[in-house]
Formats: structure tokens, C-alpha cells, sequence
């Protein structure tokens, strides 16, 4: 019996592309390209979803070919499939780097150890990754994940440290 994977969000069919079976790929990885790197993409059961056989980059945006996609229906059809890549395929991270996916869920503290809340998402809108936290009461709030602002990261533990004297 296998392992079922740890699956880890890294993509999503967009809008189809001409009459060949050719589509929009939005990818969710740091360099878009790297996407490719996995084959076959997974859906959300785990299962084989998409083999990619072409890509181009048009407009800021991947456009590719796939297996079992030969035509604009085809690729209409599978529009807003989300695609995932097994968490095992990933190579380990780099000293100060983190996976989004391993940031999500951990209890923030402040300096004291006193919780602050939890990360429930990290977002970037371009000026860099802010982490979505929802704190013990309230609204949740962005914080600028740098190491001035969170200086402590322990993925073991699935805690940060977060330091909130600028806000």
C-alpha cells in the first residue's frame, strides 16, 4: 500500500489559448517555469491530472500543451482545475527559506512567548510574502515576513516569533 502524498497547491488551469488544446497555466511557484520540472501535475485526490508536453511564455504567463488536451473544449473543460505536486518530490529548502505551506497553521508568539495568533495564509502582492495572521481576538492583520519582523521561524515546533512593535 502507498503513502498517500502530502499534496502542496502549485498551479491552476486558466483560460484556454487558440483552437489547438493550448491554455493558460497559472503557476503558484517562485520561478513559474519550475513548474514543469513535475510530471504528471496531480489533482486534489493525488491522482495523475495533467502531463504538460509544451510550454511557452506569453505576456508574463505560461501558456502550455498537455497530454489529453487536444482541442479549445477540451481545454475549457478542465478550466480552474487546480494542480498539485507531492510534497516528498520538493527539494529541501534552504537555510531561511520556508515552503508557504509550512508557514501556514503555526502559532505566532511575540518576544515574551506570549501567543499572538496563528498564520492562516501567506499572500504577496508583489512587495514581498506578508503573512496573514488571525490573532487570539480580532481581526486578522499582514505582517511583513522579514527577519526584523519575524525573527524566529522553528518548522519543528511550527511556531515563529513575530515581532509587532512596528504596527
Amino acid at each position: 500500500m502507498s503513502k498517500k502524498p502530502d499534496l502542496i497547491f502549485v498551479a491552476q488551469v486558466s483560460a484556454a489559448v487558440g483552437l489547438q488544446g493550448e491554455f493558460k497555466l497559472l503557476s503558484f511557484m517562485e520561478d513559474p517555469f519550475s513548474v514543469l520540472e513535475y510530471s504528471p501535475l496531480l489533482n486534489d485526490k493525488g491522482e495523475p491530472a495533467l502531463v504538460i508536453t509544451k510550454a511557452r511564455e506569453h505576456k508574463g504567463t505560461l501558456v502550455v500543451k498537455a497530454e489529453d488536451v487536444p482541442d479549445r473544449t477540451a481545454a475549457d473543460k478542465i478550466k480552474g482545475l487546480k494542480l498539485y505536486i507531492d510534497r516528498a518530490d520538493l527539494p529541501e529548502a534552504e537555510e531561511g527559506e520556508y515552503y508557504i505551506t509550512d508557514l501556514i497553521g503555526m502559532k505566532a508568539y511575540d518576544a515574551d512567548g506570549n501567543e499572538v495568533g496563528r498564520v492562516m495564509n501567506v499572500d504577496n502582492f508583489g512587495a514581498g510574502d506578508l503573512l496573514d495572521i488571525k490573532p487570539m481576538e480580532g481581526a486578522s492583520f499582514y505582517l511583513l515576513f522579514t527577519d526584523e519582523n519575524v525573527p524566529e521561524v522553528d518548522l519543528e515546533a511550527k511556531r515563529i516569533v513575530v515581532d509587532l512593535t512596528g504596527i
